[in-house]
């Protein structure tokens, strides 16, 4: 079950972030999260805004990510491609699991288009892991976005326009 993230959440939910990072790095991307991201204050702030959620089953939390149909500062400028539409969009942010369920994406996927079927998400040039997952769940590469409000790094922008 996906639900809203609660505060009394945060213990799992940042078990969770680890093991993400833990498995980035192990295929090649340890520079995307670092050691510390998403850091705890980014993850009470989007609690508080009711735009984190988790995947719960049998009272355990084994995935989490962040949603939201707003405007992506970072989705502004997109070098090398275009965006397949400027209508309202949900962002999908910080997809993280504890490696315990399969399709975890494919059921963030589902979710989020009972509220928008315009979606889009971004990932690191070395997280082939999560570009393979992105494309084979319906999202078409885009182009080039940049992190304005962290440190200017490239990511892999991608888009889902649905009907």
């Amino acid at each position: 079950m996906i639900r809203h993230a609660e505060i009394q959440d945060l213990t799992a939910i940042e078990a969770v972030y680890a093991h993400a990072r833990k498995f980035m790095e192990e295929t090649g991307n340890p520079n995307q999260w670092g050691k510390n991201h998403p850091p705890r204050a980014t993850l009470e702030n989007a609690i508080a805004a009711r735009k984190l959620y988790v995947l719960e089953e049998d009272g355990q939390i084994h995935g989490s990510f962040y949603f939201a149909i707003e405007e992506e500062p970072n989705y502004r400028k997109i070098d090398d491609g275009s965006w397949l539409s400027d209508v309202p969009y949900g962002v999908i942010h910080m997809v993280a699991s504890d490696g315990t369920i399969h399709g975890f994406l494919q059921q963030i996927v589902a979710f989020c288009e009972q509220q928008t079927k315009h979606l889009r998400i971004d990932t690191h040039h070395d997280n082939k892991v999560m570009q393979h997952v992105i494309t084979k769940n319906g999202f078409s590469r885009r182009g080039i976005i940049y992190l304005v409000n962290e440190d200017g790094s490239a990511r892999i922008a991608y888009e889902k326009l649905g009907e």
